[in-house]
């Protein structure tokens, strides 16, 4: 179901269709951390309002996006047994969207340096070893390699290349979850 709600986030998220992208961020966080019905809801709403002030190109405003993760990221570290600065998984998780969208857009970035950004993140948030990272980051980086296909074709909802961003995710969050099961508590 994560896999899922992420395409369907992506996919709003570049149609540019807020409402749409706000269900599936609520989808992702409920399934994602477990805060309960309020608690997800205010966490999707930060969520959307970074991605918000991340989306217009070139004229977006990172400062709002870090500050609205760093509020998700307060609360969910409020509400779990995670243990990390929010500040810092706030920078790190913008960082990445500033990787993935100079990948995307002029070849500025190169996948490798990607995945390093997602892995960062990763072990950060996690507090796993970045070695345990590289396959979840390398499914992730693949998604987005085929969202990115999927924009590039005009943003169809029946272009097949969402379901296979969805199978990319997929694979994604259980080597995500396979990583930080190994983690020692």
């Amino acid at each position: 179901m994560l896999g899922q709600h992420e395409t369907l986030a992506w996919a709003s998220y570049y149609r540019r269709e807020w409402w749409p992208a706000l269900r599936s961020f609520v989808g992702m966080i409920d399934q994602g951390f477990g805060l309960g019905p309020r608690r997800t809801l205010i966490g999707a709403w930060h969520v959307l309002k970074a991605n918000k002030a991340w989306a217009p190109v070139p004229t977006n405003d990172p400062d709002a996006a870090r500050a609205s993760m760093r509020r998700f990221y307060e609360l969910v570290l409020a509400h779990s047994d995670l243990d990390f600065d929010p500040v810092r998984a706030s920078e790190l998780e913008v960082e990445w969207w500033r990787v993935h969208r100079a990948h995307q857009r002029d070849d500025a970035a190169t996948r490798p340096e990607l995945e390093r950004a997602l892995v960062d993140l990763y072990s950060y948030v996690y507090s796993a070893p970045p070695e345990s990272m590289h396959e979840a980051a390398r499914w992730r980086a693949e998604a987005m390699d085929l969202s990115d296909a999927w924009v590039d074709a005009g943003c169809d909802v029946d272009d097949p290349r969402l379901a296979a961003e969805r199978r990319a995710l997929v694979a994604s969050y259980a080597a995500l979850l396979d990583s930080v099961s190994r983690v020692p508590p």
